[in-house]
């Protein structure tokens, strides 16, 4: 070699790197779980899985970047936040709607106002990304949810990973995926109430590929809200918005759906996921506990 020319390292995500997105594609589609039971993993003891289940757990966020898992425990605060450092989630983005323990309560909020976040209420979520209106040193990377009380009805959650997004997207067309890692792709704008600007704007990519000393690693800012969500005005970023949404509006393998039972929980890599609409009963409203996290899981 050279003494002047440096080695590249292979990288599927490099537009420019066709054999090593190939190679990365196979062995990602064929290692994607197939059904919901494939994503399943029983956990005894929420605050201190076994060996077993630990690896049992890193298996199917590896293969898919989440894992839904099922317990016995329902509402402990602090075992949840205990079982998330298992997997090296210590770093909590404590948003406005957190607690001062970093959780946040999802629930129905008794006291509306105009502006109300949505999670809060008992309307539908669309497909998005945890954190999307977040700068970059507050990057949601992994979130966990874990029900306590599901809803009397409906609530239901759709699951995809977002690397199975990128490929559908990249196979359809590569400068889809240039046009969304542009740094002004996506613009939220900012948060102001009665003239006070509580978060500004904030301009970047959908697509992001991030390097923690690990190899690269894929991470997905997206939200389908059509309010409140400004899109790089350019012929490239429209066409690729669209094919999202095309996308997102049918059937892909890959999508998981599951309305969680007590004691159960999804943890991810912030995956893209919705929320079905729901009711309640008085006396037994729904309730979840989600933990928002800096880093990915470890060893995924």
């Amino acid at each position: 070699m050279d003494a002047g020319r440096t080695h590249r390292q292979p990288n599927p995500f490099d537009l420019d790197d066709d054999a090593a997105y190939r190679a990365w594609r196979e062995r990602r589609l064929e290692r994607a779980p197939r059904t919901l039971d494939d994503l399943c993993v029983e956990v005894r003891d929420l605050e201190h899985p076994t060996t077993a289940e630990h690896g049992a757990l890193l298996d199917r966020v590896r293969r898919t970047n989440m894992v839904l898992y099922h317990c016995s425990l329902t509402e402990n605060r602090g075992a949840v936040l205990r079982f998330a450092e298992h997997f090296g989630l210590m770093r909590l983005d404590r948003n406005p709607g957190a607690d001062d323990d970093g959780l946040s309560a999802i629930r129905v909020l008794a006291q509306r106002r105009p502006g109300e976040f949505i999670p809060y209420t008992d309307r539908a979520i669309r497909w998005h990304t945890d954190g999307y209106y977040n700068p970059p040193e507050r990057r949601v990377r992994a979130f966990l949810l874990h029900c306590v009380r599901p809803a009397t009805q409906g609530g239901t959650n759709r699951l995809l990973d977002p690397e199975l997004l990128y490929i559908r997207l990249r196979d359809a067309d590569p400068a889809h995926i240039a046009a969304l890692m542009h740094p002004e792709a996506m613009t939220v704008p900012a948060h102001v109430e009665k003239g006070v600007e509580l978060r500004p704007a904030q301009a970047g990519p959908v697509f992001a590929v991030l390097d923690d000393g690990f190899g690269p690693r894929l991470h997905l800012r997206y939200t389908a809200r059509t309010r409140s969500i400004a899109w790089r005005n350019d012929t490239r970023t429209r066409a690729a918005v669209t094919r999202l949404e095309a996308l997102l509006d049918t059937p892909l393998d890959g999508t998981f759906e599951h309305r969680l039972a007590p004691g159960e929980g999804i943890l991810c890599n912030n995956v893209l996921h919705s929320r079905g609409a729901f009711s309640d009963t008085s006396g037994s409203e729904r309730l979840l506990y989600r933990a928002r996290f800096h880093e990915r899981i470890a060893n995924t």
